[in-house]
């Protein structure tokens, strides 16, 4: 096989690495977003470190060698000072990773018009404003990409989440569109959609029973871990996807692809043979 040309075999290690770019992770202090960090941070970039909790924020930051930053995501005034922020300390951005989401779990009878703002806000808002603050900043500076995590419930109907899952399904749809209209200024954009992750947040709402409830639906026969919701993340963010916008990928243990079937057993068929 030629060394060089669309037939050239490449170096697959090095296109997983990030060695001395720039990424912003928004919500990066906790779960999913701090095991993000890490991530990226073990593929060589450096990292600002967004965090509503200053503590969090210093605390993940101090672990990996970046940076720092307290911010209110949904407030543009406060996204473009972490996308000045982020470009002063590494001279430039590469990525984005945008873990933030809070679901609210209740009855679409029960939610109020300040509740469905404030799902909306907590989802779709600040991946807005990631996209049009971050995502012209990298346009101009040569491209990037855009990574957020979406959900399983923005795809199927989930009992209380209707207000979230809605949202979430904006959240997919934006990705699909920004990502058609931002591939051709070099800015990668896509998603992840985990089902259920053993988050610190969630974890404090469900207990074993439930968790344990949870991996019977399952295929592979557990809810992640924030870890394993990183990978797919890095991913995206390296060039090994180099090839990919506008996507949302499913990372749900399989969860997806069952039908919400009870698991029953047939008698034989009229007219069968015993």
């Amino acid at each position: 096989m030629s060394n060089s040309g669309p037939d050239a075999t490449p170096d697959y290690l090095s296109l997983l690495r990030l060695d001395g770019r720039g990424f912003v992770v928004l919500g990066a202090g906790q779960g999913i977003g701090e095991q993000a960090v890490h991530a990226l941070a073990q593929a060589g970039a450096r990292v600002l470190c967004v965090d509503r909790d200053e503590q969090l924020a210093r605390n993940v930051a101090e672990a990996v060698g970046g940076v720092a930053c307290a911010a209110d995501v949904t407030s543009r005034a406060d996204m473009q000072r972490v996308f000045v922020t982020a470009r002063k300390a590494f001279g430039r951005v590469h990525g984005v990773v945008d873990i933030i989401g809070v679901a609210g779990i209740k009855p679409l009878a029960d939610v109020d018009d300040a509740g469905w703002n404030a799902q909306f806000d907590i989802v779709l808002r600040h991946a807005y404003l990631a996209i049009q603050v971050g995502g012209e900043m990298m346009a101009a500076d040569g491209g990037g990409s855009i990574s957020f995590v979406g959900s399983m419930s923005g795809n199927r109907a989930v009992p209380n989440q209707t207000a979230y899952a809605v949202s979430k399904a904006a959240l997919h749809h934006l990705v699909r569109c920004a990502g058609a209209e931002y591939g051709r200024r070099g800015v990668r954009i896509n998603a992840v959609a985990p089902g259920y992750v053993r988050t610190p947040r969630l974890n404090q709402r469900l207990g074993e029973d439930a968790w344990s409830a949870i991996g019977k639906v399952i295929p592979l026969g557990r809810p992640a871990t924030p870890a394993e919701i990183a990978g797919p993340l890095l991913f995206l963010a390296c060039d090994l996807s180099a090839h990919m916008t506008g996507e949302v990928i499913a990372v749900d243990g399989g969860a997806g692809v069952m039908a919400a079937f009870p698991d029953i057993k047939f008698g034989p068929a009229a007219g069968a043979a015993p």
